[in-house]
């Protein structure tokens, strides 16, 4: 048999969905993405954090695969308040980021691996297979962080 509720024993809460994902948290997908320097000898990685919900990108570093670089990467997340981090199963996120608030899996990281083929598809340098590609790692950072800057946040510089 079916129960009925009694009314008084029911709580309702309108809010806005902004408000709502606010009192939810902010919820990141970090990822990084390999290039090259000058010759595959030479990778240069971009480390990259968006909004899991909106896809819009948060922060961005460039170096090596490296802790100390995903730190940077965390340092700049840091005024976000990020609750919940979706990530691939790489160590440094293991090492770094507190277990209760960390998800392993490609479940959660459709959308930064999406940005990452838009990514290749754009930049040539960024394809694996390519004879476009940067001499030098300022020339390299300079040319992503243009196009990072136009197209995700609307900026020409």
């Amino acid at each position: 048999m079916l129960q009925h509720l009694p009314p008084e024993h029911l709580e309702v809460e309108i809010c806005r969905a902004e408000e709502l994902a606010q009192r939810r948290g902010l919820t990141s997908e970090l990822d990084e993405m390999w290039s090259f320097v000058g010759k595959k000898a030479q990778p240069r990685w971009l480390w990259h954090a968006i909004d899991h919900h909106s896809g819009a990108v948060l922060a961005f570093v460039f170096g090596r695969r490296q802790d100390e670089v995903f730190l940077e990467l965390k340092e700049l997340l840091g005024p976000f308040g990020i609750t919940r981090f979706y990530t691939d199963g790489w160590g440094a996120y293991e090492r770094h980021l507190d277990p209760e608030q960390h998800t392993i899996g490609k479940a959660h990281t459709q959308k930064i691996e999406s940005k990452h083929i838009n990514l290749r598809t754009r930049i040539k340098r960024l394809v694996r297979r390519t004879i476009c590609f940067s001499k030098t790692t300022t020339m390299h950072d300079l040319v992503l962080d243009l196009f990072i800057n136009r197209y995700e946040f609307g900026r020409c510089l």
